[in-house]
C-alpha cells in the first residue's frame, strides 16, 4: 500500500505497530534463532532491568511479537557464541545487537561526556584503581564485581577501596568499551571480560566510522524501529545527543530515506521511513511490557494510542493509580486495558492485583481476550494457574472470562 504524505493517527497507530514486529505472522511451529532475528532486526534493542516480579524485562518483548518462545534463546543469542547481542547504554542498560557495536564506539571514547558523575569521578580521582580492575579481569575474567572487591588494594593514606568504587571502575570500563558483560549470574549480576574473548572478531576489527556517520546511521535505525517518529523519539530510541542530531535528520530527508508527512493531532513534524509499511488492520491480542520500545517515549504513546502510562514502581503504593508492575494490554491497534501483575513463583499461580479497561474499549471483548492471553502469559512462565484480579473495573468481567478459559 503506497505511503501517504499525511496520516490519520489511527494510520500511525498501524505503521508504528507494523515497524515495530506486531504484524508479523507467529511462528507456525517451534520458535527457533530464525524468528528471534526476526525481531531484532526490527528493534535493533532490548532494554534491561533488574525488576523480576513477573519476568526479566528484556524478555517481554519477544514474548509480546512472538509469543511463548524458549526464554534459552535470547539467553543463547546474548551469553554464548557466536554472540549475536551485546550488552551496553543503547537505550538505558540495552542488549544491542553485535552489528551495531561500531556505531556506539563514539559513546564509549566520549564517556567522560555521557557517563554519570561517580564513574568519570573514579576514573579521574583513582586511574589506578581504573588500572588494576582492568588488570583483574583481564586475568581472572569473567568475574563478578563481588569476586574482586575484596582483593582490591588498601592504601594508607586513604580509607581504602570498597565494593562500591570498583563496581563504579568495571562501570567506567564497562562504559568505556575496555570490559563487556560475557553473561549474567542468577541475581543477575554481570559478569566482565574484556571484548576480544567476547565479542566476535569481525565486529572488533569493524571499522569504526566517524561520529556523523555513526549518528546518521542510528537516526535511520530509530526511524526504520519507529515507522513514524517526531524528532524527540528519533533521538530518545538510542538515547543520542543533540549535536549533530539535526543534521543527520536533514542529510537523511535529502536522501529520501525520511519523508516528512503530517499526522492528525500532532503538533510536531513527523518523519516517516521510506520503507515503513501501513497494514489495513492490525490484529494483535498480547501484554506489553513497560519496557517495551513500543512505549518508551511516553508523550508519543499518548499521542498514539490515548494512553497515559507511567510506570509507578517507585510511586509510594498509597500514591499509586493503577498498581506496582502494570502492563498495557494491546487488541487490535489499540491498548484495550491495563493489569497490574506478579508471578507468585512458589505457589505456581499469576496474581492480578488490579485490571482496568481503558475507556474505548468493549468490556466483553476486553475480558475474553485478556483472559485467553493471562493464560498464555501464566502457561510460558511456568505457572500453573491465574488467580482472579483482586481490584479494579475490569475485575467482574475479567473473573468471568477467567473462568470461561479453563
Amino acid at each position: 500500500m503506497a505511503l501517504p504524505d499525511s496520516l490519520s493517527a489511527a494510520q500511525a497507530r498501524r505503521v508504528t505497530l507494523a515497524a515495530q514486529g506486531f504484524t508479523d505472522a507467529k511462528p507456525g511451529g517451534a520458535t527457533d534463532m530464525r524468528h528471534l532475528r526476526r525481531v531484532l532486526r526490527r528493534l535493533h534493542l532490548i532494554q534491561m532491568d533488574s525488576v523480576n516480579v513477573l519476568q526479566r524485562a528484556h524478555f517481554m518483548p519477544l514474548y509480546s511479537r512472538l509469543g511463548p518462545y524458549p526464554v534459552d534463546l535470547l539467553e543463547r543469542a546474548a551469553y554464548r557464541k557466536p554472540r549475536e547481542l551485546f550488552e551496553f547504554w543503547g537505550h538505558e542498560a540495552s542488549l544491542i545487537t553485535t552489528d551495531l557495536q561500531p556505531l556506539f564506539r563514539w559513546r564509549m571514547s566520549r564517556a567522560a561526556d555521557f557517563a554519570w558523575g561517580s564513574m568519570v569521578r573514579i576514573s579521574r580521582e583513582q586511574p589506578e584503581l581504573i588500572a588494576w580492575v582492568l588488570d583483574e579481569v583481564r586475568g581472572r575474567g569473567p568475574i563478578t564485581a563481588a569476586e574482586i572487591e575484596h582483593d582490591a588494594p588498601r592504601r594508607k593514606d586513604h580509607w581504602g577501596w570498597n565494593w562500591s568504587v570498583v563496581k563504579q571502575a568495571l562501570e567506567w570500563l564497562f562504559y568505556t568499551g575496555q570490559v563487556t558483560a560475557a553473561e549474567r549470574t542468577t541475581s543477575f549480576a554481570r559478569r566482565y571480560d574484556v571484548p576480544e574473548r567476547v565479542l566476535p572478531s569481525a565486529v572488533l576489527n569493524a571499522p569504526t566510522p566517524p561520529f556523523e556517520d555513526a549518528l546518521r546511521a542510528l537516526v535511520e535505525l530509530s526511524a526504520r524501529a519507529l515507522g513514524v517518529a517526531a524528532e524527540r523519539e528519533l533521538r530518545d530510541y538510542f538515547r543520542l545527543p543533540v549535536a549533530g542530531f539535526k543534521q543527520a535528520v536533514a542529510e537523511l530527508v535529502d536522501d529520501k530515506v525520511l519523508i516528512p508527512v503530517t499526522v492528525a493531532g500532532w503538533r510536531p513534524v513527523a518523519y516517516l521511513h521510506h520503507e515503513a509499511r501501513l497494514p489495513r488492520r492490525v490484529q494483535a491480542a498480547t501484554l506489553v511490557s513497560p519496557f517495551d520500545p513500543l512505549i518508551w517515549e511516553r508523550e508519543r504513546t499518548e499521542r498514539l494510542f490515548d494512553l497515559a502510562y507511567r510506570i509507578e514502581i517507585y510511586v509510594p503504593a498509597p500514591k499509586r493509580l493503577w498498581g506496582y508492575y502494570v502492563l498495557p494490554f494491546l487488541l487490535g491497534d489499540r491498548f484495550a486495558a491495563r493489569v497490574d501483575l506478579k508471578a507468585d513463583r512458589k505457589a505456581g499461580e499469576l496474581q492480578i492485583p488490579a485490571a482496568y479497561l481503558e475507556p474505548a474499549a468493549d468490556q466483553d471483548e476486553t475480558a475474553g481476550a485478556l483472559a485467553t492471553e493471562l493464560h498464555r502469559l501464566a502457561g510460558w512462565l511456568g505457572l500453573e494457574s491465574v488467580a482472579p484480579p483482586v481490584r479494579g473495573d475490569l475485575a467482574g468481567p475479567l473473573t468471568a472470562a477467567l473462568k470461561g478459559v479453563l
